[in-house]
């Protein structure tokens, strides 16, 4: 979606659809101000009369409104004043975005940035509602085409806004942003039998030959096999499908500058191996690789802004298949580190391939060092689909994360990473078990990957509960391509 400036008034603007924002009960902001007057006054008299929905997110579509150029008027509910937060406000966009999404027509203009929200400026609100309305209007065509006077996404989207650096700057954001989304939520939609380990690594150079200074490489079995990635390799043992360990590289600062790295769980399909799951849902285990697709996301999404860091994107990309061939509960298998695990349960193999990506990425000498993953049931069970879980014995990386993901309103809540918690991985037969039992499921998983990431300045996000809504039909979020693409923003202005 392209995002095109405005400076005339919203009355006059000639488009399908002008998106204008309503409260409860407070003075309209300019663009509805101007609408409502050169209406004679119709959206005020709509509201009075209960014709308009003014709660936060509900929202209410005009035809043919007299005195004004736009063919529809979409008007969204704001709420009570005073009561707007980011939060709300980021939702009352994303529903203008789904009913955009809905309706034969691919243009529109928005005025919903003119609004006063809690703690934050004009440009925030300029960037943030193209987000979200750009992310809620994402529409699948992968493997199924629309129909010719069905409902479309937007190819283009107007906003109604003074010119200058800092609005250039916010719009410039969005669309980087955006495309990391639509990136990750793409990949992540995709069918198993066409996003492989080997698709991701095409999609990578695809990715990397489209912007300056990156590039991508992507490494084989035999590769894995001379650097003893034997954890990574065992999951990927029963299937047919050969797994990749994927390198994006993005050189925006000076080559002495340490790089931030993110590592992803691309688990294309997920069977849970001879550990294997219910067949109920099993369909949405095609989503347990939108840790690679959030970071591939987030890649994009800092090429395209050319942002002045340095980033690495290592995916550690296969398929966990029961095949006779496949790994067992009981082997010993010894990671690329040396450290030797005990394999209770194969479907916990995100943390098996994550734990030699870890161990790889230490060669980078990482400023920090973040992986991200669809890995624990607990974490859904903890925290729902609203917040990803965050854990990490840096106390200032969290804080850069937890900061960055309330800005962008892709949150994350941190959960406690003690020693405690480590002897639960305790076995006699090897340096530790891939599960720690029932208990505290998320927290040991994040324990395991700690084990791996020792002397780091690291974090592991647990997507499991945010990367897409178990048991719907709503496909992948994109999440956490936002708190990622801010913590990048916020980290290369220090």
């Amino acid at each position: 979606m392209k995002t095109t400036l405005f400076t005339s008034t919203a009355s006059s603007i000639d488009t399908p659809c002008l998106i204008l924002a309503i409260f409860t009960d407070q003075a309209f902001s300019t663009s509805t101000a101007a609408v409502n007057e050169a209406s004679s006054g119709l959206i005020e008299q709509l509201r009075e009369s209960g014709d308009i929905q003014t709660a936060a997110g509900k929202t209410t579509l005009l035809h043919r409104v007299d005195g004004i150029s736009a063919r529809r008027v979409l008007l969204v509910g704001m709420g009570k004043p005073g009561e707007l937060d980011a939060a709300k406000f980021s939702a009352a966009c994303q529903s203008a975005g789904k009913q955009l999404r809905d309706l034969a027509f691919d243009t529109a203009s928005s005025c919903l940035h003119e609004v006063k929200v809690k703690a934050q400026d004009s440009n925030w609100c300029l960037r943030q509602s193209i987000i979200a309305i750009g992310n809620a209007n994402y529409f699948y065509t992968a493997t199924k085409e629309p129909k010719p006077n069905g409902p479309k996404p937007l190819r283009q989207l107007g906003v109604v806004c003074a010119q200058d650096n800092q609005s250039n700057t916010a719009i410039q954001q969005a669309e980087a942003i955006l495309s990391g989304y639509t990136r990750a939520r793409a990949l992540g939609d995709l069918p198993p039998n066409l996003c492989n380990p080997v698709y991701l690594a095409e999609q990578a150079d695809e990715i990397a030959g489209r912007y300056p200074n990156c590039s991508s490489e992507a490494l084989d079995t035999e590769q894995m096999q001379e650097l003893g990635m034997h954890a990574l390799l065992g999951v990927a043992r029963g299937s047919r499908n050969p797994p990749r360990l994927i390198i994006l590289r993005y050189s925006g600062a000076d080559k002495d500058e340490k790089p931030v790295v993110l590592v992803g769980k691309g688990i294309t399909f997920d069977t849970g191996g001879i550990s294997i799951k219910p067949g109920e849902n099993m369909d949405q285990m095609k989503y347990d690789m939108c840790g690679a697709a959030g970071v591939i996301g987030t890649f994009e999404a800092c090429a395209h802004m050319q942002l002045p860091i340095n980033l690495i994107v290592i995916v550690a990309a296969a398929e966990n298949m029961p095949d006779g061939d496949a790994y067992r509960p009981g082997d010993v298998i010894t990671s690329m580190s040396g450290q030797t695990i005990e394999v209770l349960n194969t479907d916990a193999e995100g943390r098996m391939v994550l734990c030699d990506a870890l161990t790889y990425a230490k060669r980078f000498e990482p400023a920090a060092l973040i992986d991200v993953a669809t890995l624990t049931g607990a974490c859904v069970v903890a925290l729902g689909h609203h917040a990803s879980g965050l854990m990490s014995k840096s106390d200032d990386l969290v804080a850069e994360l937890v900061t960055a993901g309330n800005e962008i309103v892709d949150r994350a809540w941190r959960l406690p990473l003690w020693d405690e918690y480590q002897v639960q991985l305790d076995t006699p037969f090897a340096d530790m078990k891939n599960i720690g039992g029932m208990p505290g499921g998320s927290i040991t998983a994040g324990c395991f990957l700690s084990r791996f990431a020792k002397g780091q300045n690291w974090a592991h996000i647990d997507i499991a509960g945010s990367a897409w809504k178990w048991g719907t039909q709503e496909g992948a979020t994109g999440r956490p391509v936002g708190l990622l693409s801010q913590f990048l923003i916020n980290h290369s202005s220090k």
